[in-house]
Order: structure tokens, then sequence, then C-alpha cells
């Protein structure tokens, strides 16, 4: 049987076989009471890290997102985001569902905003408009290709937007990739963030869970926040244990998804129907000049190649742990002569 190679997302990794031991040696408690020693060496070390106070595990990305608008707002209040992010796209209006508060999008060309957009679009302060409280950026950016947020303007983002009185979160999913294609540490690419959530079931391959960090003050809030929604996991140092663990040993070999992508791209650059956008860390997407995606997609997975469709003729392909050098070679070759066809 011939291997599947899954390209849809970065998500899709399995826990390999060291990973798996760690979870089940991993010594539990409950953690609603504070008292998993696993989860509480994760939360120690993700602060560390990312030179916060504190840090919280929540089960997902969304909710770890979702958590921060929910402190950082009241109900009625306004937060700026960009277009195409994953906060306004893919979170279910949740913001507006949970937090009761209305989202801003504000478009720009590859996802990243600049703090001119952002304050043209800020409330005046009148008494009958929705008064804006934060503002949350993505970075890496999914649906822009993994692009990475530019250092500088997302510092002059958080300095202006505190001088003003509002807060900023980020939405870091992918931002252990954001800080190898940069050569920087995750702790001087998220420095003053009110808030950071970051995923340690995409690219890092535990196979569930996120981290949120932040001030002492704002965690404990988060705690409260996550409880509400049902985030409170007991024994949960056997998912924990993943987590740090690929804190631990997975973070450098993220390296080795960037090339691979490079690879990808290089290759599919070469094929005149595809229009390729920029690639950066480990997110390859392109669009199709002939047929429409879903159509791709459908061949690929007769030849055991799994894809995303972003758009009517849009695609995108992930690298990840679980898909090696071999695999990109053979994706590529396998859309150049469905093309032809």
């Amino acid at each position: 049987m011939r291997k599947i190679i899954d390209l849809r997302s970065d998500t899709v990794t399995k826990p390999t076989p060291a990973m798996r031991r760690a979870m089940a040696e991993a010594e539990v408690g409950d953690d609603v009471f504070g008292e998993d020693p696993t989860v509480n060496k994760l939360q120690e070390y993700a602060a560390q890290l990312f030179g916060r106070e504190a840090a919280l595990f929540v089960p997902s990305g969304t909710m770890g997102n979702q958590i921060a608008i929910k402190v950082h707002t009241q109900p009625g209040d306004e937060v700026i985001v960009e277009e195409a992010s994953h906060i306004f796209n893919s979170e279910m209006a949740m913001m507006s569902a949970f937090a009761g508060v209305l989202p801003r999008p504000i478009p720009s060309e590859r996802g990243f905003l600049r703090w001119e957009q952002i304050e043209r679009a800020i409330r005046p302060n009148v008494y009958y408009y929705a008064q804006t409280r934060l503002i949350c950026l993505e970075n890496t950016h999914n649906l822009k290709g993994g692009g990475v947020y530019p250092l500088e303007w997302a510092r002059e983002i958080v300095e202006n937007a505190h001088q003003r009185g509002l807060a900023v979160h980020l939405d870091g999913a992918r931002i252990f990739n954001a800080a190898l294609a940069t050569g920087r540490s995750v702790k001087e690419i998220t420095e003053g963030f009110d808030s950071v959530m970051f995923c340690l079931s995409k690219g890092l391959g535990a196979p569930a869970g996120s981290m949120l960090v932040g001030s002492r003050e704002f965690i404990e809030k988060a705690r409260r926040v996550r409880k509400m929604l049902g985030g409170g996991m007991r024994q949960v140092g056997v998912l924990a244990a993943a987590g740090l663990y690929a804190l631990e040993h997975h973070v450098a070999r993220l390296a080795e998804d960037h090339k691979n992508a490079q690879l990808l791209a290089e290759a599919l650059q070469e094929i005149p129907e595809v229009h390729l956008e920029p690639v950066e860390t480990n997110i390859v997407i392109f669009e199709l000049s002939t047929i429409p995606a879903e159509k791709l997609i459908d061949e690929l997975k007769q030849r055991d190649i799994l894809a995303l469709a972003i758009g009517p003729r849009r695609i995108r392909l992930v690298t990840h742990l679980d898909v090696s050098r071999e695999d990109v070679l053979y994706a590529a070759q396998a859309i150049r002569e469905i093309l032809k066809q």
C-alpha cells in the first residue's frame, strides 16, 4: 500500500514514537485544581520561552484566541482584525457570540496591517460608537501563504496601540515558524504583545493543545474564561507531555519543513498553469489558470496525495514532520502530469 501524502495542513501530524513514550510516562494530577505537574511544567517552560510571567494550556488555538479576546474586552467593544485573518474567518464568529464584541476587518495586501491603517480605523470617543479596545495580529499568516509579520511593523503597532490605551493580541499559531524564518527568538518577535497564543498541534507535532502567554493577571483571568468554555481538562498531563516534548525537540526541525516547502515551490514554479504566491515558511499557496481547484484535488487523491482548496482555483499545501523531500517532489510531479492532461 502506497503512503498517503497529506499536504492539507500541518495539523495532520501524528505523535512520534518518542512523543508517545513521553505521554505514556507523564506524571498527572487534576489540572482544574492546579495539581497536574506536567501541565505546570509546560506552562512554566512556555512562559520562560516567551519572557512572560505566566502561561495557560488550552485545548485549541481557537479557544486560546477567544479567551484572550474575552479577557481584553467588554461586550459592545470593537476589535480590529486583518480581513483574511484566522480569528475573523475561521473561528465561527465566536468573538461576537461569546465575547459580545464586533470585529472591524481591514484588508491588506499580504495579511500585514500597518499602524497608519489601524489608526484610521480606531473609533473616535463618541458615546454612540462601539469603542475600539483590541487589535489582533497573526504571525505567520495562514491564508496569506505563511508570511512572516515584519518585526518593525508589529512593534510600531504595539507601541502606538499602548499609547492609545489599546491592547494587542497575537494569534501566533505558527510563531515558531516565524522565529525560525527570521533567525530571532519567539521572545524577541512577540515582545510587547499583551497576550500571545501559539499552537503545539501544528508544525510542532503534538496531537492537541495550544498555549496562552501573558502577564500573571491576564492568565488568571484567562483561566476563569477557559473554565467557562469547558476547557478544564483534569488529568491532562498526558497531552501536556506531548507539548513539552514538542517544544524541547521539534522546534529546530521546522527548518526541514521550510526547505521542503521551498523545494515544492521551486518545482511548481516551472508549471505554466500554476501561479505561485511567495513562500516564506511551510505553507505553499497557488492559483490555477486552467481547471477548478476541486478538480485537481480529486485527481491528486487518486494518486494518494491530499490537498486543500481555499478558493475556486486556489490551493494550499503545507509541509510538516510527516512529509519528506521525496513526498513533495512526487506531489509536484503529480500536479505537473495532471495539468498536462
